[in-house]
């Protein structure tokens, strides 16, 4: 009994054993069936994945446009006047969302202010990648994340962002949603550098070489600041403005006002925003005789010691041509100048004869655009054949027009020795300048024009500015052109002028001030260039002079050394 009972016992435990191992092959068979389920499914999804285009456009451009960065914009002492900020961009796949109105709900909660009609048609349809909204802030970013929507996802692409705001903004220019150059100085580089570095595969993330203008921020600060002023003083419709280093070309400041904000493009499209020292062209009226005077004496018709008739008025045909506050008396060239004779002047140019007098307009760079590095320009209007009446008005700054930074280059040429260099808004060495110039006039006309300017400063119409620039020994020449209004010129509204550099002993910098349609600032002043484009550029040298590292100095004898040999007694 005891060994049937083992017997049986050893049975029992052997099928025990048995069925247990049969359990366990069948659980392997089992996993290893349900793995190779799995990796099927994974091996099919890889395929399927394989064979599906991923878009890597959205809508017409790459993503790696999209998030291409733009080099930071410097001003010469390395102040930032343009850099990137990342930012996100909402996208949707509409092939992947569920329910569109759903959706666009969801999205109109943390965006109410986009149309939801335009929204449910972005939504809809089989598309890979389409747009919602570009350029949202981090907390915006975090909301949509938190509404779990299928089918929508963030891009990070770069944003423009301006720190100075509007006081560079006809300069630096704008850049459209997708971070592209639209105007200013970001156009140019996309239409030059910036192509340039995005061939060579730099134009990647944030480590692009900083791009350095010639501009000074402070000295632009100020420019912008005086330039506000008056049109609140004087209740102009318009003011410009720009200074330039006369050894270099560099424009070392540039305003055009009314101007906009770069922060919101859109600004730029509202009328009268745009650059007047490179897109307008006036009329420059008596700063234009500075032009005469040293084409004349240049060209040896005349000299700082001739005497000029301005005794009657000059009549051409029907045509009679007066001073506004005339002398009527035999005139030094000096005095001409001094005292803005428009008889004088006329006098001057018809000693040299028009033919010569036009060829040297074109010698002072006055044909086309003016060369700088700005899409923003646009070309004078100059007769190509003066007749006699044609010159005579054009000797005064009449019957021609021309663009402000025009005039600032030619202003540079006149006091810098004689040497025309193309203005430009990067940096640039006198040795880099001088293989781009062209010498127009000689040193010694060039002495000559620097007196006549400073004797304007000190005696003639620049008086007032130069009271508020004292010590400085700055000068120039005003002018005051009146507008033309339905085809004839009106003197209820004119376009005033001044044309200076500084300090004239030893000039450094040039500059040229517009005002347009300015009033009488009170009832004992006038509206004519002194009293306000005068005055202005004045109260802007007095306060950037010593940011460019010019000293006042009093002294009579530097002033005293100005006078030319000829004229000393």
């Amino acid at each position: 009994m005891s060994a049937y009972t083992s017997t049986e016992s050893t049975i029992s435990i052997e099928g025990s054993r048995k069925a247990r191992g049969n359990l366990t092959q069948r659980r392997i068979r089992w996993a290893m069936f349900f793995v190779a389920v799995i990796f099927a499914i994974m091996a099919g999804r890889l395929v399927t994945l394989g064979n599906t285009e991923v878009d890597t456009n959205i809508e017409g451009q790459t993503r790696d446009a999209i998030q291409a960065a733009r080099p930071p914009i410097l001003d010469r002492n390395g102040i930032e006047m343009a850099v990137d900020i990342r930012v996100p961009s909402l996208f949707a796949e509409p092939r992947r969302i569920i329910d569109v109105d759903e959706a666009a709900d969801a999205i109109l909660s943390v965006l109410p202010h986009l149309n939801r009609n335009w929204l449910v048609q972005r939504l809809t349809g089989d598309k890979g990648f389409v747009w919602v909204a570009r350029e949202l802030t981090p907390a915006q970013e975090a909301r949509i994340m938190q509404l779990g929507i299928p089918g929508l996802d963030f891009l990070t692409e770069s944003k423009r962002f301006y720190p100075g705001g509007t006081v560079a903004a006809h300069v630096m220019g704008a850049v459209n949603i997708d971070n592209v150059g639209i105007a200013g100085v970001e156009k140019h580089l996309d239409d030059d550098d910036l192509a340039l570095l995005q061939e060579l595969g730099l134009a990647r993330g944030n480590a692009l070489t900083p791009v350095s203008l010639s501009l000074d921020l402070r000295v632009q600060h100020v420019l912008h600041t005086e330039l506000s002023g008056a049109l609140e003083r004087y209740h102009a419709v318009a003011a410009a403005g720009a200074i330039m280093d006369v050894r270099t070309g560099e424009i070392v400041a540039m305003v055009s006002l009314p101007d906009f904000d770069p922060n919101a493009p859109a600004t730029m499209l509202e009328e009268g925003r745009f650059n007047r020292m490179t897109a307008g062209k006036f009329e420059p009226g008596s700063t234009f005789k500075t032009i005469t005077f040293a084409a004349a004496l240049d060209a040896g018709a005349i000299s700082l010691t001739d005497r000029i008739d301005a005794r009657f008025d000059m009549r051409f045909g029907r045509f009679s041509i007066s001073d506004y506050r005339g002398q009527y008396r035999i005139l030094s060239v000096p005095e001409v100048y001094r005292y803005s004779s428009n008889i004088g002047t006329i006098r001057i140019m018809q000693a040299m004869g028009k033919d010569n007098f036009r060829a040297f307009i074109t010698r002072m760079g006055f044909e086309g655009a003016p060369q700088i590095e700005l899409p923003e320009r646009t070309t004078s209007a100059i007769p190509s054949n003066l007749s006699e009446v044609g010159a005579a008005t054009a000797s005064f700054g009449h019957g021609l027009s021309i663009t402000p930074l025009q005039m600032l280059t030619a202003t540079s040429a006149l006091v810098n020795g004689g040497h025309l260099i193309p203005a430009t808004l990067f940096e640039r060495s006198e040795e880099e300048a001088m293989a781009l110039a062209q010498q127009v006039i000689s040193p010694r006309t060039s002495a000559q024009i620097r007196y006549l300017m400073r004797l304007n400063a000190l005696e003639g119409s620049g008086s007032r500015g130069n009271r508020i620039a004292q010590g400085y020994r700055w000068g120039g020449k005003t002018g005051t052109a009146e507008k033309v209004i339905n085809g004839r010129y009106s003197s209820a509204k004119v376009t005033n002028f001044f044309a200076s550099a500084f300090p004239l002993d030893n000039p450094r910098y040039a500059m040229f001030i517009l005002i347009d349609e300015p009033e009488a600032e009170n009832p004992q002043s006038g509206r004519t260039a002194g009293w306000n484009a005068g005055e202005t550029s004045g109260r802007i040298v007095a306060r950037v002079a010593p940011m460019l590292g010019v000293r006042p100095n009093s002294d009579p004898n530097l002033d005293t050394a100005l006078v030319p040999p000829e004229l000393r007694f």
